[in-house]
């Protein structure tokens, strides 16, 4: 019935094409749907039309006018809203399991009575947007809803886009246009900008989602006073303080899948193969495959190798192998015995790391080399692969489906508490949270006196009873 009322009090403004907005009558496209009990009216201005917009997005307990220009966001700027408004969003490299925690955490939010509004471009959203009347913001940030949601929160990557822009540090080309005056240093800390934005778009409360790097940002504006709950994410598995970060779970069935899908060209040419995995600081990423069965040796940055004692391991494990073959995976931040890591180059990113990458080429061509010390005066051929970006793309695995959607949610029970400055994690098979500042003050890395046994080059643990599920603990150093 009220449905019904409600279409036929609206149906003199559709028929008429005009919207009167305060002093304005402004000609629009109409369109609405209802839904629950949310009415959504979206009028859609004519591209040559120069009608003012308002400023203000108006409220009236759960009936919401929103006025948006299509490929506009200005329009969302100072929202009111019963409850208040959170920002989201992803930064660093994407993994699966982004989407579903985005998802987790508006779904929820949008319950309570919040609206949520989705930080494009990670960071850089907070810096390159312009707090002007006539900016288009499009690029920068959007207001999220339950269809959208829905239908990213099945896929992987991230559909707020991501970047590792850290506003305490940025370089004098990446300021934006409109800032160029006031910030003209080779490095510059725009972070007063970031909290100006965060006010005009009226945001309470932020959820990055994102690892060391990200989070350590988010730390800076807990800081400086501003509301901040944490997810960690990250392949490598290494935010400390969790036993689990979105999107380590796919990585290590990925990871599996594709050493067993090699492993049939391995054996074919009795070769050796090594794999080169990510995995900066820490090597869960070739540790948790390792003992899975997917590799016979796996070495990480925590522990720098001997090539020969590596090379004579791979030999004797491919001499027992009936098909002739043995692998090896790399992190992507190992190093030899005496050696440091290796880069792609000298160029950093915005908080200070190189672009590793490379380490498993040499691991292979120097093995290739030492083998025949081991096998009778004769080499043996090696199969060498990067599996980089493989393991980050396409959709979540189930933990990558759940978890993350349980992190958005607990990000909403400390909010609703008026908690802040924390970080979602699991812990021990429990879900929890802790001080943000765990982030930036300590390291997660591979216990090697407990975890990896150095004679082997593999994991160890000699008992598994009472681990937590990726049997790597949150322990930190």
């Amino acid at each position: 019935m009220w449905r019904r009322k409600l279409g036929c009090a609206l149906q003199p403004l559709l028929q008429a094409g005009h919207l009167n907005l305060g002093m304005a009558s402004v000609p629009v496209q109409c369109k609405f749907s209802i839904h629950l009990m949310i009415f959504s009216v979206s009028l859609v201005l004519p591209r040559d039309s120069g009608s003012p917009l308002p400023k203000n997005t108006a409220t009236v307990d759960n009936f919401l006018l929103s006025i948006p220009r299509k490929g506009d966001s200005r329009v969302m700027a100072n929202i009111n809203t019963k409850r208040g408004v959170i920002g989201i969003l992803t930064g660093g490299g994407d993994v699966p399991g982004l989407n579903p925690a985005i998802r987790g955490v508006t779904l929820r939010a949008l319950r309570e009575g919040y609206q949520v509004i989705g930080i494009r471009h990670g960071w850089a959203g907070l810096v390159d947007m312009a707090r002007e009347k006539d900016f288009d913001n499009s690029d920068n940030f959007f207001l999220l809803d339950e269809e959208i949601v829905d239908r990213a929160g099945r896929t992987g990557g991230t559909f707020l886009h991501s970047s590792r822009t850290n506003p305490g540090r940025v370089g004098k080309s990446s300021v934006p246009a409109h800032l160029k005056d006031k910030f003209s240093g080779e490095k510059n800390d725009l972070t007063s900008e970031v909290l100006k934005n965060l006010a005009w778009l009226g945001i309470d409360t932020l959820i990055p989602i994102g690892g060391d790097d990200t989070l350590s940002y988010g730390v800076r504006l807990h800081k400086e006073g501003f509301k901040v709950i944490g997810i960690p994410k990250t392949m490598d598995n290494d935010v400390p303080g969790t036993d689990y970060c979105i999107g380590f779970s796919t990585c290590v069935t990925r990871t599996i899948q594709m050493v067993n899908s090699l492993r049939t060209s391995a054996g074919s040419h009795e070769r050796f193969m090594v794999l080169e995995v990510f995995g900066r600081y820490a090597g869960f990423t070739a540790m948790l495959p390792t003992m899975a069965g997917a590799a016979n040796r796996c070495v990480i940055p925590e522990y720098k190798f001997n090539i020969e004692h590596l090379t004579e391991l791979l030999v004797a494990d491919r001499r027992k192998n009936p098909s002739r073959y043995s692998i090896v995976l790399v992190s992507e931040g190992a190093m030899f015995e005496g050696g440091e890591m290796v880069f792609e180059g000298e160029t950093t990113d915005a908080y200070g790391h190189k672009k590793l990458g490379g380490i498993g080429e040499i691991v292979g061509e120097r093995v290739r080399d030492i083998s025949a010390k081991f096998n009778n005066g004769k080499k043996i051929d090696v199969i060498n692969q990067k599996l980089g970006y493989l393991v980050r793309c396409g959709d979540p695995d189930a933990i990558d489906s759940i978890a993350p959607m349980a992190y958005g949610n607990l990000a909403l029970d400390l909010l609703l508490k008026n908690i802040s400055g924390r970080l979602v994690v699991l812990k021990n098979g429990h879900y929890d949270n802790i001080p943000l500042e765990t982030v930036t003050a300590t390291k997660k890395v591979v216990n090697v006196k407990e975890q990896y046994n150095t004679e082997r080059l593999r994991p160890h643990y000699a008992s598994f009873e009472m681990r937590p599920l990726f049997l790597m603990t949150n322990e930190v150093r």
